[in-house]
């Protein structure tokens, strides 16, 4: 089983303005959420660790998740509001976020409402998004990667948004202090713009190889991707979709490189750790391929398996 941590909350996509106002769809979303998600319908063993509100959102998101055959185990519920995330999608796709409901359900998991110990069919701990800079969940989760650290694996992926964690700073000391804990990091090349303010994506990825992780992916769009483990870098292209938008593209890309893993018995520490360049390039092109169908797709919606692989072979 993969354990997912982090926000979810409710995207509301809206079109151009129109006299009456702005139309608009609201959709389940929150990276980690997105993560669970595409673990489900990738149709591996996941789980959700948050807390979700009592309110119709929370009922919602409660039964997407359920729909994935994402596990409820470590779902707990409070009468706090979900917070609602305002997306408006320009000409290439790429979405503008706003964030609203400051102290809201997906910022409320506490360190003592952590569970007490995990079972050992959780390979591994995925973790990131703004949860990792709005309290009290931040202390939570890194409380729970510091316990659960080298006992299995730990993915992060950073997903920047400013506008919700506000101090930036204080965002990157902790991410920073959680890379002595993980196996994997995911981030984009947006996200290392954001927090170094630097366009030399290997100097900031092999910084992060020193400081404890294995693996190190960044996803450059249009540009394909960037991989550093050891002392080997591998670089993949991006398949060319017609692009609707990008949401939840990069969430996808995690949950496929996850379940990749998990499918072929390398989620381990151990496992993480050996792998080799022939390995982490096919990872690589499964999670790419995955990330691509949803950006074909309006909104976060990952494919299943088989949907992965008739995509790749019709590409072959």
């Amino acid at each position: 089983m993969i354990l997912v941590t982090g926000e979810a909350l409710i995207d509301l996509f809206i079109g151009t303005a129109v006299p009456a106002g702005f139309p608009a769809e609201a959709v389940a979303g929150g990276s980690p959420f997105n993560v669970a998600i595409g673990i489900g319908h990738l149709g591996r063993s996941a789980a959700f660790l948050s807390t979700l509100s009592e309110d119709v959102f929370g009922e919602f998101l409660a039964r997407k998740l359920a729909e994935a055959g994402v596990s409820s185990s470590y779902i707990q519920r409070c009468p706090n509001v979900t917070t609602l995330s305002v997306v408006a999608t320009g000409s290439s796709g790429q979405p503008n976020y706003s964030f609203y409901a400051p102290n809201s359900a997906d910022r409320a998991l506490t360190p003592e409402a952590l569970p007490a110990a995990l079972p050992a069919d959780v390979k591994a701990i995925a973790a990131g998004s703004y949860a990792l800079g709005v309290e009290p969940i931040a202390t939570a989760i890194e409380t729970l990667l510091r316990r659960e650290a080298g006992s299995r694996v730990i993915s992060l992926d950073p997903n920047v948004r400013p506008r919700v964690v506000g101090d930036l700073g204080a965002y990157r000391e902790r991410f920073e202090r959680l890379l002595a804990h993980a196996d994997i990091v995911k981030a984009s090349d947006e996200d290392i713009a954001l927090l170094y303010s630097t366009q030399d994506l290997e100097a900031v990825a092999r910084d992060w190889l020193r400081r404890g992780p294995k693996l190190v992916i960044v996803t450059r769009g249009e540009k394909g991707l960037l991989a550093l483990f050891g002392d080997k870098v591998v670089e993949r292209a991006s398949p060319r979709v017609d692009v609707i938008d990008t949401v939840g593209a990069g969430d996808t890309f995690h949950a496929a490189l996850l379940s990749w893993l998990d499918a072929k018995d390398w989620l381990t520490p151990r496992g993480i750790a050996g792998l080799s360049g022939a390995q982490v390039t096919a990872a690589l092109d499964f999670s790419a391929a995955a990330a691509a169908i949803v950006c074909t797709r309006r909104g976060a919606n990952p494919p299943s398996w088989a949907e992965v692989e008739r995509f790749m072979a019709a590409r072959s």
